[in-house]
């Protein structure tokens, strides 16, 4: 395997405009939020393109792969809590619309990157 460049990436650009948009979302959460649902949905925001760059360094697929998974998880929560966020009525209808799509196309990419790797 060779080492990929982390910034060419799809997948590690989507994630890092969905940490953008998460940002820009939790700053309307209600203050009693800042270390609950504001601190879990950040970090796992931070964690899907942080896992794909880490993973870029490991000197196999096998391995990269890893980071992969890690990554492909952190997506599935950050839907989750996108959902708690909406059920909580932290975000409309169309902002949750829109950042569904937007996780459910990062998780594909990200599944299909992973099918993609030699190991």
């Amino acid at each position: 395997m060779g080492r990929h460049n982390f910034k060419k990436l799809k997948i590690w650009e989507e994630g890092m405009m969905l940490v953008d948009d998460t940002y820009e979302m939790v700053k309307k959460f209600p203050d009693f939020e800042k270390f609950g649902l504001t601190s879990q949905i950040t970090r796992c925001a931070v964690s899907i393109p942080s896992n794909i760059a880490e993973g870029t360094s490991k000197s196999t697929d096998k391995h990269f792969n890893r980071y992969i998974e890690n990554s492909l998880g952190s997506a599935f929560e950050w839907e989750t809590q996108l959902s708690v966020a909406y059920r909580q009525k932290y975000i409309s209808k169309e902002k949750f619309t829109l950042l569904e799509n937007r996780i459910q196309k990062l998780q594909k990419m990200i599944s299909g990157f992973q099918n993609g790797l030699k190991f």
